[in-house]
């Protein structure tokens, strides 16, 4: 018993060392804060860029398609925190933007890579009878995408979607390499500051899940009612 109050209660000054003591507590909020940020603003632009880069990779024009190979090919052949520091050192050196717009930009154009390929797959996937379906009621080639391959495809993508975003809120854990303060790196000056290694990490560690949890869950909610809408 004794062993035990001893290592609640060094657990709890630790805590409070790491947590409380000068409201280091409020570098991790702040660290959610950029982290969404910078998540939700990349996967927007991120789908954007992916839907037009699939529109390239099934082109039928040579140009386009040869746009579209390129850029798959070197953003999935390079290390995202490569890319992040040529976009913020590079690209953007001498533009000036708040960090967080800018590490957005260059995650969305990593991610673009994948959605592009995901969104390629999916359109693939729809029978091409769709298409000369609706060809044959006067559509035209735009328009018989937007109104009845798209909203196909959507559906048979959206699992795939939602783990390019859970991926994408991970991988932003790298934008301490530009000088943002996320949860990751939040979780680092917390260690530096205390000389503790176990209850930041920790901490960062469960943040990190319960996000991806809560986001987990309502995209499944989100995909049983699409699933259901077809069902009828």
């Amino acid at each position: 018993m004794i062993l035990a109050s001893e290592w609640f209660t060094e657990i709890a000054e630790t805590f409070e060392k790491c947590f409380i003591r000068d409201d280091r507590y409020k570098l991790l909020l702040s660290g959610i804060g950029v982290t969404v940020k910078v998540s939700v603003l990349a996967a927007i632009m991120g789908l954007i860029i992916g839907f037009l880069i699939a529109l390239c990779n099934l082109s039928k024009k040579k140009p386009l398609n040869v746009i579209g190979k390129i850029y798959t090919d070197v953003i999935r052949g390079t290390p995202s925190v490569t890319q992040l520091m040529i976009i913020y050192f590079v690209v953007f050196k001498t533009v000036d933007w708040p960090k967080w717009i800018i590490a957005a930009i260059a995650f969305s154009i990593n991610s673009g890579a994948y959605v592009s390929e995901i969104i390629r797959a999916g359109i693939l996937s729809i029978d091409k009878g769709q298409t000369e379906a609706g060809r044959s009621l006067g559509l035209s080639k735009g328009q018989t995408m937007v109104s009845i391959i798209v909203p196909q495809a959507v559906k048979n993508i959206f699992p795939a979607m939602c783990n390019e975003f859970i991926t994408l809120i991970k991988e932003t854990a790298i934008v301490g390499y530009v000088g943002l303060v996320d949860i990751q790196k939040a979780g680092d000056f917390i260690k530096s500051a205390t000389y503790e290694a176990f209850m930041p990490l920790i901490a960062t560690a469960i943040i990190y899940f319960v996000i991806i949890k809560v986001l987990t869950l309502l995209l499944g909610n989100l995909e049983k009612r699409l699933r259901k809408s077809d069902n009828r």
